[in-house]
C-alpha cells in the first residue's frame, strides 16, 4: 500500500501579538497534526517582516527579498490554515497585506484548500471569516465549507491559559475536525491537480 502524501500546511496568523489567542489556535493546530494526523504538517509563515504593498518595490520582475521568501513558502505550501482575529468586523490590515503580496503576478494562493479559525470575543471573530471567503473568490482559495470554527475566547470557562496555550479540550477537538476537513479537501484537490 502507497504511503499517505503529506500535506504540507502553511498557517498565517492575522495578529502580530505575541500572546494573541489565534496564534494559541495555530500553536494547537501544530500541535495536533504532531500527535495525532498521519500525512500533514503545518509550517508557521510569519507575516510581521512584510513591508506595506507598494509596487514600486517591485524591480525588473522581483519583489524585495522578505516578500520572495514569504511568497515561496505560500507556492510551496499544499494549503493554509489562516488564524484571524475581527478587527472592525474584518481581517487585519496586516493578514490583507500578506494575502496582497502573494496575489502579485503569479498568483500563488490559487488553486488550493484552505481553512479559517478565529478567536475573539461576542462572536469569536467570525466576520473577519466572511470577508476572507471573500478575498478568496478572487484568489481561487478553495475555502472548507464545515465545520466553521469561531471561539469566543473570553466565555468562562478559561479557553487558553496567562501564555495563551489552548487548554480547553473541547476546542481542541473543534480544531482537529477543522484540520481533518482541510486534510481530505487537499487531498482532493492535490489529485485533480497532478
Amino acid at each position: 500500500m502507497a504511503a499517505q502524501p503529506v500535506i504540507k500546511v502553511a498557517g498565517l496568523c492575522g495578529s502580530l501579538r505575541k500572546g494573541s489567542y489565534n496564534r494559541g489556535l495555530l500553536n494547537a493546530a501544530m500541535e495536533i497534526c504532531k500527535d495525532s494526523i498521519t500525512g500533514m504538517e503545518i509550517e508557521y509563515v510569519d507575516i510581521s517582516p512584510l513591508p506595506f504593498l507598494n509596487t514600486d518595490l517591485e524591480v525588473n520582475g522581483t519583489y524585495p527579498p522578505v516578500v520572495e521568501a514569504f511568497r515561496k513558502k505560500i507556492e510551496e505550501a499544499d494549503c493554509f490554515l489562516f488564524a484571524s482575529p475581527e478587527y472592525n468586523y474584518s481581517i487585519t490590515g496586516p493578514l490583507k497585506n500578506a494575502i496582497d503580496w502573494a496575489s502579485r503576478p503569479p498568483n500563488v494562493w490559487a488553486d488550493k484548500a484552505a481553512a479559517m479559525v478565529s478567536a475573539g470575543g461576542g462572536f469569536g471573530g467570525g466576520r473577519s471569516q466572511y470577508h476572507l471567503r471573500q478575498i478568496g473568490v478572487f484568489l481561487d482559495l478553495h475555502f472548507i465549507n464545515k465545520p466553521e470554527f469561531f471561539l469566543n475566547a473570553f466565555q468562562q470557562p478559561p479557553k487558553f491559559d496567562s501564555d495563551g496555550v489552548l487548554t480547553d479540550e473541547e476546542t481542541k477537538q473543534r480544531l482537529r475536525a477543522v484540520l481533518l476537513a482541510l486534510q481530505a479537501l487537499a487531498l482532493k484537490l492535490k489529485g485533480k491537480c497532478e
